[in-house]
């Protein structure tokens, strides 16, 4: 079984490496220009970019005819495939999948919609990849992946809310937009529906931080041993700051902090900061 996932998972370049891990591309259109998020457009670039820029990036997702020519590719060498996506409440890219794996009738395709994005979204992937390296059948992936799905969590803050605002992915989120000017939210993503929801919200970025802490332990107790990854737009010193707030509460092995993907933080700006948490347990059997 091979897998296909798509650009929405962060995941270290030491993973994708190592498991040989397949992207379908998305893509951001800022002045006039394309790109593939992680392929031509790094973090890195795309931050100084924005800094230069008065206009606000757009993204896209592949066509229906992309994800066909993918599953065709890939079926000449093994039919079943695993594809992950990110959440379909928050892409439409689970749909332009489904829609070309109909088109190919050669490939097994079998779906898994991860509900949510970034880090969270690729500790799915990265299990998948190293259970099927392991000779893992479907079944138990898909039992894995399910406990990943409702163990695990993400979330994140920023100081600068206009690409939020203008990627449109909070408008559902009651009483945010009106008072955004004044507020910094914490944000998640819901287990239900894969979609944003407010977390909490607060008065400084220092206090939202803490406030993830308040919410970790309501997740989780103090007890519990975690994995860790932080993740951020173009700012370290609040990583740092959270890194050490998470480090005095919890007992946290920690992944390595990751810029998040250029197709994401088109909607986030270069303040956010954010991070995926969930039990070490979890892990322990896998890898």
């Amino acid at each position: 079984m091979q897998l296909l996932t798509d650009r929405g998972a962060d995941i270290t370049p030491e993973v994708i490496e190592k498991y040989g891990i397949k992207f379908a591309a998305l893509r951001i259109i800022l002045d006039g220009k394309t790109y593939n998020s992680g392929i031509d457009l790094d973090g890195a670039t795309f931050y100084k970019m924005l800094g230069v820029t008065e206009s606000f990036p757009t993204t896209s997702m592949p066509s229906a005819g992309e994800f066909a020519e993918m599953y065709r590719e890939l079926a000449k060498t093994d039919p079943e495939i695993l594809s992950m996506h990110i959440s379909s409440g928050l892409s439409g890219t689970m749909n332009a999948a489904q829609a070309g794996a109909a088109m190919v009738p050669e490939a097994h395709v079998t779906f898994w919609d991860s509900k949510t994005l970034s880090c969270p979204f690729g500790w799915q992937v990265e299990t998948a990849a190293k259970m099927l390296h392991e000779g893992k059948s479907l079944n138990e992936i898909r039992q894995k992946l399910e406990v990943l799905q409702q163990k695990v969590y993400g979330m994140f803050t920023l100081s600068d809310l206009r690409y939020l605002i203008h990627g449109g992915r909070i408008s559902h989120i009651s009483g945010l937009v009106a008072s955004l000017l004044n507020i910094k939210p914490i944000i998640g993503v819901d287990k239900q529906h894969g979609k944003y929801y407010q977390v909490g919200k607060f008065t400084s970025i220092n206090k939202a931080l803490q406030g993830m802490i308040h919410q970790i332990e309501a997740w989780y107790g103090t007890a519990t041993r975690l994995r860790v990854q932080l993740l951020h737009g173009d700012n370290m010193e609040a990583v740092e700051q959270l890194r050490d707030k998470l480090s005095a509460a919890f007992d946290c092995i920690f992944d390595p902090v990751l810029p998040i993907a250029p197709v994401l933080g088109a909607h986030t700006g270069p303040t956010m900061v954010g991070l995926s948490v969930g039990p070490e347990a979890l892990f322990a059997d896998v890898g």
